[in-house]
């Protein structure tokens, strides 16, 4: 079997795919791409299935160096890339071949960077997935994030797109300087004043450096809760209830300061007061923010997150036509 080899781990690199759904229930987070949709037309640009494994690196990507001839192609984060010392370019499939060093440099915009190699990177399946899930030491590669002088399996190589074919720019994300996540009021939020719940959605929140795959910690304004007799089962914070579920996306406020968004290795549940859920689409956006970065919430029913997720399935298949083409 055809090897990568990990010249250096980068800060944080997993391998990550689709993620392991349907586990909720046994206490199981899904894992697997921060970045949902970066993932998957990373694997569309080297013509891997929908469900291979690619690496996910954090703010400084690894350096890696391949053994046999594959396509690769990089998504994701605004980061300047290099084979062999020569630049070249994200969101575009090119060739390597034995002895190729693919490197990273400090990202310019955005968080996460995705590597898709043709044939995908082949770990063992862990409940169906091959996401690393550090917290259980579960999937992935040893269950860990990788480290200098690792080796990593890689899948047969099948047909992909032709070296150079590239994501219209219009298809490609794109960094702005706030994010707005979109959320479902609810769970909770009863638990807020009617002002103050305004007022979280009315403050710009800026992500503190306690900001990584389990969630995001925010700062920037100051939550105040109703007044009443804790209930059995609930411990002495205002923000404590009786134990419940967490939805991934959804935003956790211990003791009223400090917001958290719960993202893909998150607990399944606890007992704080979650106040809303950011939509499914939206983890994709809240994944490319880095620490200092600023975020807004905006409330949002139903049939809108539904639709953003319509359209991003659009946006995906926009993209394999554009590769087919």
């Amino acid at each position: 079997m055809s090897q990568l080899n990990v010249v250096s781990g980068g800060l944080y690199t997993t391998v990550q795919d689709r993620g392991r759904p349907g586990h909720y229930r046994i206490g199981m987070p899904p894992s697997g791409a921060m970045d949902q949709y970066s993932c998957a037309v990373a694997n569309l640009l080297v013509g891997n299935p929908d469900d291979a494994a690619v690496l996910e690196a954090t703010y400084i990507g690894p350096r890696l160096e391949f053994t046999d001839r594959r396509l690769v192609a990089v998504t994701g984060a605004d980061a300047p890339v290099t084979l062999n010392d020569e630049p070249v370019e994200a969101w575009q499939t090119f060739a390597v071949g034995p002895g190729d060093v693919l490197a990273f440099a400090m990202i310019r915009g955005g968080a996460r960077v995705y590597i898709a190699i043709g044939g995908g990177v082949s770990v063992p399946r862990y409940l169906g997935s091959r996401s690393t899930y550090t917290l259980t030491g579960i999937g992935g590669h040893q269950g860990r994030k990788l480290a200098d002088g690792d080796t990593l399996p890689l899948g047969a190589a099948g047909d992909g797109p032709p070296a150079g074919s590239a994501v219209p720019e219009d298809l490609r994300l794109r960094f702005d300087s706030g994010i707005e996540l979109r959320t479902v009021i609810g769970l909770c939020s009863y638990r807020l004043t009617e002002a103050t719940l305004q007022s979280f959605l009315d403050t710009p929140w800026k992500v503190t450096k306690d900001a990584d795959r389990v969630g995001y910690r925010l700062r920037g304004g100051k939550l105040d809760f109703i007044e009443r007799e804790q209930p059995f089962g609930a411990g002495s914070d205002p923000a404590n209830v009786v134990d419940l579920g967490y939805p991934i996306g959804s935003i956790q406020v211990p003791g009223g300061d400090e917001p958290i968004v719960l993202l893909n290795d998150a607990v399944t549940g606890g007992g704080y007061a979650t106040i809303g859920t950011i939509i499914s689409v939206d983890r994709d956006r809240i994944a490319q923010a880095k620490t200092g970065d600023q975020v807004s919430f905006t409330s949002v029913d139903l049939d809108t997150a539904l639709a953003a997720r319509a359209r991003r399935r659009d946006r995906i298949e926009r993209v394999r036509g554009a590769l087919r083409s």
